[in-house]
């Protein structure tokens, strides 16, 4: 308005130009004024984001990160069983030293996230994965306590409780993730969903887990932790020879699309007590709890499972190999 009312008394060519002059420059000023804030308006940078907040939720990650978080193989999905097709390559996979107590080292509360590294040892192969692949950490999501379920992924159409992420590497890539994320298989991600049960405490591998969050409540905080629980006593109660298969990515920004996903059919079962410490005990940044880390259902992508009719012949087969040594004794 005050640049408008200056043009009425200007009448001069030199007027003129100074008025057009000075529009110029404080048009360029407000461009990089409002550029400057862009970043504080869509949760800052490509690394800095959020989740569920009335100003800042996964919504706004296409825009903040539009090279893959808009892209054409999103995760997660929601898996329909009687959907997804049968491959007769998806054979069990082999998982080497989940079974050590001392492979976890250290638990940390990331502002969105609870992860847990692993140290070198954790490697998965077999499962028509293409070549072995390094794991180096766990991530979990969850919503607000056991009665507002944060699964990510969801199986016809149905949430759990929570779900927890192991992240692998192709072990050819050394642990370097900028190759890895620019490699459509460079990562391998096994994906657990976690159930409600009602005994309190248990199981004692989740009792012994939980127990570090007290530690971790703010963001950015972390603690090393003791030899006692390995990554098979988390996952207790899953065969892990069924599982759902697609390529999807990485679910938080930048949304890579880089990731084999392995999402098994069994749940772990967890108690109410322990489930509801993740959304009563940790904290973002600012303080609040954190609650709803989980990122919307993407488009739908073809899934993949064991094939039945492979799985048969393996039984028959191994039947009657039991039937051929019982004979010969």
């Amino acid at each position: 308005m005050f640049l408008r009312s200056e043009t009425l008394h200007r009448s001069s060519s030199d007027d003129l130009l100074l008025f057009v002059t000075t529009s110029m420059r404080c048009v360029v000023v407000a461009v990089l004024a409002v550029y400057a804030l862009i970043p504080s308006v869509h949760c800052e940078t490509k690394t800095a984001w959020c989740y569920h907040q009335p100003s800042c939720n996964d919504s706004i990650w296409p825009v903040i990160a539009p090279t893959y978080c808009s892209g054409i193989r999103q995760s997660p999905i929601n898996i329909v069983s009687t959907s997804a097709k049968p491959n007769s390559n998806l054979t069990p996979l082999t998982f080497q030293n989940f079974r050590s107590t001392s492979a976890l080292k250290r638990i940390k509360n990331t502002g969105s996230t609870v992860k847990v590294s692993f140290d070198s040892s954790v490697r998965i192969s077999g499962g028509d994965l293409s070549e072995p692949y390094d794991c180096f950490e766990f991530r979990l999501h969850w919503g607000n306590g056991s009665s507002v379920p944060g699964s990510e992924h969801t199986v016809d159409g149905n949430r759990y409780a929570m779900e927890l992420h192991i992240v692998c590497i192709k072990s050819s890539h050394k642990g370097n993730m900028a190759l890895a994320i620019e490699d459509p298989t460079g990562l391998a991600v096994l994906g657990f969903f976690i159930e409600e049960m009602s005994n309190n405490g248990q199981p004692a591998s989740w009792h012994t887990l939980t127990s570090y969050l007290s530690m971790i409540k703010n963001n950015g905080d972390s603690v090393a932790m003791e030899p006692g629980i390995s990554l098979d006593d988390l996952l207790v109660g899953v065969d892990r020879t069924k599982y759902y298969r697609y390529l999807g990515s990485l679910t938080t920004p930048t949304c890579d699309e880089a990731v084999v996903w392995t999402v098994f059919k069994d749940s772990i079962k967890v108690s109410k007590d322990l489930i509801d410490l993740f959304s009563t005990t940790v904290q973002f940044s600012d303080s609040s709890f954190m609650i709803n880390v989980y990122r919307g259902i993407q488009p739908p992508q073809e899934v993949t499972t064991q094939s039945g009719s492979s799985l048969t012949t393996c039984y028959s087969l191994g039947l009657l190999a039991l039937s051929l040594a019982l004979g010969r004794s």
